[in-house]
């Protein structure tokens, strides 16, 4: 299990090889089909999700991957957004509650 977790974050072959690539691609597609997430609404996805991150830190929008993946009886949504920087506070204020008696 470590060696698997290790492999991920330290790969020793960079480039995968041509059935590796076409086994993630269909695994792409059949996430995609099982969760009914066509093309289109899984970019305006990516875009909400950029624009609502950009609000806190710099990313590199190129860089940014969306991928779906299915785990057994589970479909999961991995977001791979590369930080540049961290953007400075613009208000850190926390909302207080009024508590009007009459």
């Amino acid at each position: 299990m470590i060696s698997e977790i290790l492999e991920k974050l330290f790969p020793r072959n960079s480039s995968p090889t041509s059935s590796e690539e076409a086994k993630r691609r269909l695994k792409l597609v059949i996430a995609h089909d099982r969760v009914q997430l066509s093309p289109g609404m899984m970019e305006l996805m990516r875009k909400d999700i950029l624009e609502v991150v950009s609000n806190y830190l710099e990313i590199d929008s190129q860089e940014m991957e969306l991928c779906l993946e299915n785990e057994e009886d589970i479909t999961v949504l991995t977001a791979n957004l590369p930080i540049r920087r961290v953007k400075p506070n613009k208000s850190l204020t926390t909302p207080t509650l009024t508590n009007k008696q009459d």
